[in-house]
């Protein structure tokens, strides 16, 4: 498993990589694309859309089953990567590039991990 330092994490299994205070690209860990298996479709919200920390803003569809994807922060969408509709396998191969959407005015932030403590929570998760 992958646990860039400089990306934030969820116990949901998102990922938040920061520009700035308030703007940041989101999308799913390594782990969670793991345990989804090969992804085959993703259903994205839109431009505008307000995200609130904790609360689905997007699914994803894999070869196993249909999942929420949790936002990590709460903030309002300024950009979608489209890319991901037409190509949902992005998430698998490169689930650290294959971000699902930027948001800024964000906050909500103090529920996030940082790298050793995300990958201590995979860690315990996956031996329970």
């Amino acid at each position: 498993m992958n646990f860039p330092k400089e990306l934030k994490y969820t116990r949901t299994h998102e990922w938040v990589r920061f520009t700035d205070e308030k703007t940041a690209y989101i999308g799913i860990t390594d782990f969670a694309q793991d345990q989804l298996g090969d992804l085959v479709f993703v259903n994205l919200p839109s431009e505008g859309d307000a995200l609130t920390a904790g609360e689905a803003f997007a699914d994803v569809e894999s070869v196993k089953a249909v999942s929420d994807v949790n936002s990590p922060v709460t903030g309002t969408v300024v950009k979608v990567n489209e890319e991901l509709a037409d190509a949902p396998e992005k998430m698998n191969e490169t689930p650290y590039e294959a971000w699902f959407v930027m948001a800024e005015d964000i906050s909500g932030t103090e529920d996030l991990m940082d790298a050793e403590a995300y990958e201590e929570f995979v860690r315990t998760e996956g031996a329970s």
